[in-house]
């Protein structure tokens, strides 16, 4: 895309009209024709148990050693935030500190019951987020990911997260829930090294891999998946990403893998912890779901109504066997 057709764009958010009036409706049809209404009704009705279940999850306790875990959030999602983190803490022998990052969408109810959940969550609203990125990303020097944070909210678990700031961060995305004791992940959180990420079900970055190659001057990795994405904050050269984010609109457009792509090309021809794919599984099946027996399930395309349907209400029944365990 050519820088002039790209400042119109940006200027008049041509990709947003574009997404609500024509690609949204399409694929809300094509999910119709392919699920059935009855079907995507039920899903609603369970997904909207499932926040307000939410509401109703026990405070967690604190012990000396702490892990910070990073969400990027809001009114859609505040509620999967809360399960995935849940469900962390209630498998690990160390406490779970949320640190949450708003989308602009958090209200006060959310995050008063964020902070009943778990009494250390530490919780940036957008104003600070903006305040920061104002200093250190600026439009005038940072045009094209300034572009992608205003129209791509995924590109904010780079932006908001790491900018201005140092050490390493574990970002986990919401949907996502743990049934065992994350080992892996929690050695990472102790001692962490190098990048982590998981395992995908294929190679999804939206753009080729020789361009993505010559971009980052070394090989690519298959099937990485940022559901889970440990980073050093300042490791990152914010000038090199946004020549990687403006030639690759340039050259293959927009894509709503593009912050797969990109942390893709960070860790290109580096070492990184890859948590085993056995047991930290990206779309899992219905039957893995109804009966789990992997650590952690993350609930990407066809297994989304599996996770609505089954998979949050056995961190519930967990909750509600460990309060009967207590009391008898």
């Amino acid at each position: 895309m050519p820088a002039s057709l790209f400042n119109l764009a940006k200027k008049w958010q041509f990709g947003k009209i574009a997404y609500h009036a024509y690609f949204r409706p399409k694929s809300f049809l094509k999910e119709c024709e392919r699920r059935g209404i009855s079907n995507m009704a039920w899903d609603a009705y369970t997904r909207k148990q499932m926040e307000k279940q939410a509401y109703n999850l026990p405070t967690t306790s604190s012990s000396e050693r702490i892990l910070d875990i990073y969400f990027l959030t809001g009114k859609k999602f505040w509620d999967q935030t809360c399960f995935c983190a849940y469900s962390f803490a209630q498998h690990s022998p160390f406490s779970i500190r949320p640190i949450i990052y708003d989308d602009g969408s958090l209200n006060i109810h959310h995050c008063q019951a964020i902070k009943r959940i778990f009494p250390h969550a530490k919780i940036l609203l957008k104003p600070e987020l903006d305040a920061c990125i104002e200093t250190n990303l600026p439009e005038s020097k940072f045009p094209y990911l300034r572009e992608r944070r205003q129209n791509y909210p995924n590109i904010r678990k780079l932006t908001d997260v790491h900018v201005g700031s140092r050490g390493w961060k574990l970002v986990l995305d919401s949907d996502m829930l743990f049934f065992q004791t994350p080992n892996f992940l929690i050695d990472w959180l102790n001692y962490p090294q190098q990048p982590c990420h998981m395992v995908d079900v294929e190679t999804a970055y939206g753009y080729s891999e020789q361009l993505m190659t010559e971009l980052a001057g070394a090989a690519i990795s298959e099937r990485l998946n940022v559901g889970i994405c440990g980073l050093k904050s300042e490791d990152i050269d914010w000038e090199q990403l946004e020549y990687w984010c403006k030639t690759l609109i340039e050259r293959e457009q927009t894509h709503y893998y593009q912050e797969q792509a990109l942390i893709a090309m960070l860790m290109a021809g580096k070492p990184c912890a890859v948590a085993p794919a056995k047991d930290y599984i990206v779309m899992p099946s219905k039957e893995e779901v109804i009966h789990p027996k992997a650590v952690l399930h993350h609930y990407v395309a066809n297994s989304k109504p599996w996770y609505f349907r089954y998979g949050w209400k056995h961190i519930l029944q967990n909750t509600q066997l460990k309060s009967m365990e207590k009391t008898a």
